[in-house]
Order: structure tokens, then C-alpha cells, then sequence
């Protein structure tokens, strides 16, 4: 199980770098291939130190990897965490669906019925 094999802090750095905006759609841009930094600053209407630091913050949670081609750092979505965040996503999901499942067979229970 995934869950499993994340550690609490790399969930943490996980869901932080996926709770902004921003960040999120670099990743979906990343994830079409390769992008200089400077390449995905030019599509925000904020600084390129700024990208940098939202970067950062998806290398960090190995979101992202950035590599050096001459004098450009690329950018490339790191798939294994990607699908370890769909996994564990997918684990929060059954686990909400087998409660509320629980909790509708709770409700459609004839009140007046002896437990």
C-alpha cells in the first residue's frame, strides 16, 4: 500500500506543493514534457524568482525534477510520485466511500427495529 511507503512529512510536502494553484498546473505543463524555468515563468503574471520558488517547493515534494541542459534548468514531472499521489488519493477515496456506505446502511435502518 502506498500510504505505506510514504512518510508522513513526504504526504505533507505532497499536499502543500499540490495546494496551490500555481503549482499544480506547472506540474500539468511538466507533464507534457520539458520546460526551462524561464519557459514557465512566461506564462504566469509573477516574477520568475517567484516560479522558482514554486519549483522548489514541487522538487521538494519530488513532484518535479529539474536538470541542467547549457545554461537552462528543465523541468520534468517526476511520474513515480505522481501516480504514488494518485494511489494514495485513491486510498482516501475507498476509505471515504466505505464510510458513507456505512453510514447510509446506518440511516436506511428501520428505526423502530432492536439492534
Amino acid at each position: 500500500m502506498v500510504v505505506d511507503t510514504l512518510t508522513d512529512e513526504q504526504v505533507d510536502l505532497l499536499f502543500h506543493a499540490l495546494a496551490d494553484a500555481t503549482r499544480r498546473d506547472i506540474v500539468k505543463r511538466a507533464m507534457t514534457g520539458e520546460h526551462s524555468v524561464s519557459g514557465l515563468a512566461s506564462g504566469y503574471a509573477m516574477s520568475f524568482a517567484a516560479v522558482q520558488k514554486h519549483v522548489a517547493v514541487l522538487e521538494r515534494a519530488g513532484l518535479v525534477t529539474k536538470s541542467r541542459r547549457g545554461r537552462e534548468r528543465l523541468v520534468r514531472t517526476d511520474i513515480k510520485t505522481i501516480n504514488q499521489a494518485s494511489e494514495l488519493l485513491d486510498r482516501f477515496e475507498e476509505l471515504w466511500r466505505t464510510r458513507v456506505n456505512m453510514m447510509s446502511e446506518l440511516l436506511a435502518q428501520d428505526p423502530g427495529a432492536t439492534p
